[in-house]
């Protein structure tokens, strides 16, 4: 690009669309909100088409200093491009949710939208410690007024639970950066990187990103915010939600925990392993017996998030391409689920699983995007879901056989809740007049379910286009944190052989 800041602008066109839909009429804010994020979307191809596969780790880079060490530095590698082209895929497609849905404060409604792409995309974008918190922790406040001021019922105590347990969480983590930038004396974190910490403060400082990380994901125990903020939120918010924010704390673990903090991260892999096996049994079993759509697949959201933390730390190629895979995949599907629940609802304004019955007689084409989208949470080969699972399971599979087969047990009860759900849902007799006088997608609706269902089988019958981007990456990553790997309770050597010839962490300068 020259040297163009395109990921600046990428910040300022949402930015500044969001502070003008505070001052035009609902009708002009929503095509403000879609005009912005097509734009971004358009941008985010770009990145998508400039990123240079095998170029430097570091690209799109800008750097300018502000005030003592903090610096406004933006770049990404293969990790934040993929998570960048998620967020901007999905926002469009959230604004349309919204479209009808939101009828109250429309143009506070769209700025808030706005300013959450502005915050994920910054954080992912971030290449400075102090900039990463803020916009890291900013993401709080609009997904809080979207959950307090247009969800549901209960909504004041599920936008509260949501914000008190995330934010309690980043406080150690602040804590824990004040002390590397005066350890490494940067703030700058392709430095921090690179930055060898003492043993003995690896792990505390691992433990502090940690409190923040797994609440984000959020792993079990500290998942309980996310069904009620789900059941809670409208449905763009779950979409978002669901789609993006909960990739935070893996994009987290990935940035920080692994590269910066090696040993711990080898240290203590056996306690992801065990807290990521049970979020997959007991979150899979809980989602079982639950009679909200909602709240079922909120708890699917932390057993496949739990995927992705056993891939990481499974310290090979397979597992950290798998979990990014499963991130991008869980990234789509539950955004889809979540779009699929929001349009029965607006018909027959329950989420209540017994209240349906029969809708694929009256309504045929939801009933098909709704099974490839449940096909999908499920691993079906040929989707998305398949390819992910496949690779984390794989990768932990070398160093903890016991870690991979009860996480498959758990993709066994992950079949038996979606199918289950969709049987109850799509087939059987039509139960009420109400029901069968529910009409088929609309077209506006026809244009959210489809490009998701594009993608997912995209990704599922060729994901070497994501996986490419981020391939040398993984290999700078094992490079750095293959002293710190755990050893495998199954095959010495297992899983270790890419690690050996990665290259040697690369540092783009931004300057």
């Amino acid at each position: 690009m020259g040297g163009y800041p395109i990921l600046s602008l990428m910040l300022g066109v949402p930015a500044l669309a969001a502070i003008a839909c505070l001052f035009v009429p609902a009708r002009e804010a929503r095509w403000l909100a879609l005009a912005a994020t097509l734009i971004d979307l358009a941008l985010g191809l770009v990145l998508w088409t400039g990123f240079e596969t095998g170029g430097a780790q570091w690209q799109f880079t800008e750097y300018q200093p502000a005030f003592g060490r903090f610096a406004w530095a933006l770049g990404i590698d293969g990790f934040a491009l993929l998570l960048i082209m998620l967020s901007v895929f999905l926002m469009p497609i959230c604004i349309g949710a919204s479209w009808n849905a939101i009828e109250k404060r429309v143009p506070e409604y769209m700025s808030a939208f706005l300013l959450t792409e502005v915050l994920m995309i910054g954080t992912f974008a971030a290449q400075d410690i102090f900039l990463f918190y803020i916009f890291f922790e900013a993401g709080l406040i609009p997904m809080f007024l979207i959950i307090g001021i247009w969800g549901g019922a209960n909504r004041i105590y599920a936008s509260y639970k949501f914000f008190l347990y995330t934010l309690l969480g980043s406080l150690v983590m602040l804590i824990a950066m004040l002390y590397m930038t005066r350890e490494a004396g940067t703030t700058y974190i392709p430095q921090l990187m690179a930055h060898d910490f003492a043993p003995e403060a690896q792990t505390w400082l691992w433990l502090a990103f940690f409190a923040s990380f797994a609440v984000k994901m959020p792993m079990w125990p500290v998942h309980t915010w996310l069904p009620d903020a789900h059941v809670q939120a409208p449905t763009a918010g779950s979409v978002i939600l669901a789609g993006v924010l909960l990739k935070l704390g893996g994009y987290g673990f990935l940035r920080f925990s692994l590269p910066m903090f090696p040993e711990a991260s080898g240290q203590l892999a056996s306690l992801i392993f065990g807290l990521s096996a049970v979020a997959v049994i007991y979150t899979s079993l809980v989602a079982l017996v639950q009679a909200d759509m909602k709240k079922l697949i909120a708890y699917s959201s932390v057993a496949h998030m739990a995927i992705v933390t056993i891939g990481l730390f499974a310290f090979n190629r397979q597992g950290i391409e798998g979990a990014m895979i499963v991130m991008l995949s869980h990234g789509l599907v539950s955004a889809a689920l979540f779009l699929c629940v929001g349009v029965i609802y607006d018909r027959l304004h329950t989420r209540e699983i017994a209240a349906y019955g029969g809708v694929a007689s009256v309504m045929p084409t939801y009933a098909v995007f709704f099974l490839l989208f449940t096909m999908a949470s499920i691993g079906l080969p040929g989707t998305s879901g398949f390819v992910g699972e496949f690779l984390s399971l794989l990768g932990s599979y070398q160093i903890s056989t016991w870690t991979a087969l009860l996480c498959t047990t758990g993709i066994i009860l992950g079949a038996a809740y979606s199918l289950y759900l969709y049987r109850r849902v799509a087939y059987g007799e039509v139960k009420t007049d109400a029901v069968r006088a529910m009409p088929d997608l609309s077209r506006r609706e026809l244009w959210l379910l489809a490009p998701i269902a594009g993608v997912v089988l995209w990704m599922g019958v060729y994901p070497e286009s994501f996986m490419a981007p981020m391939r040398d990456d993984v290999g700078r990553l094992l490079a750095r944190i293959e002293g710190g790997a755990p050893e495998s309770d199954s095959r010495p050597t297992a899983g270790r052989a890419p690690s050996m010839t990665a290259p040697a962490v690369a540092h783009g300068s931004a300057h």
